[in-house]
Order: C-alpha cells, then structure tokens, then sequence
C-alpha cells in the first residue's frame, strides 16, 4: 500500500474530521474510500471500447458478399 500526502486548507481539513467523526471513521478512510470510488468507475476509453465490441458483437448479418455492385450502386433505385 502507498502513502500519499494531500494539501488542503484548515477548514476544509476540520469539516473533513467532523465529517469523519460523524460517520466513526477517519479522514483517511474517507479519502481513500473516495478515491476507490473514483478510479473504479469507466474512463471514457473504456466505455468506448465496450459499445465497440457491443456494436461488433450486434452486427449478425453482414457478409462482404452482399454488397451491390457498381452497376447497382449507381441505379436511382438500388436503394428503394
């Protein structure tokens, strides 16, 4: 386990202790507990590449061999 030292001002540090107080734990704790929240949420990468491979995974029905040709591409109605 690292430690890390945090700057904060008096009176944020005060009503850090009270707040600790009131839940039976220290300031610490809460600054530990606070930042396990934030780093176990999902970055914006990671909920990137979880759509991605949710996309990927959707996409059932595609074959390369059912694209039209140039011919058909260029009818006014291929896509009718």
């Amino acid at each position: 386990m690292k430690n890390i030292t945090v700057s904060v001002d008096d009176e944020v540090y005060q009503r850090a202790r009270v707040k600790a107080a009131e839940m039976s734990t220290s300031v610490s704790a809460l600054v530990r507990s606070y930042l396990i929240q934030v780093t176990s949420e999902e970055t914006d990468w990671e909920r990137r590449k979880r759509l991605e491979r949710e996309t990927i995974a959707a996409i059932t029905a595609f074959r390369a061999g059912d694209r039209l040709d140039r011919a058909e591409a260029h009818e006014r109605d291929a896509f009718s």
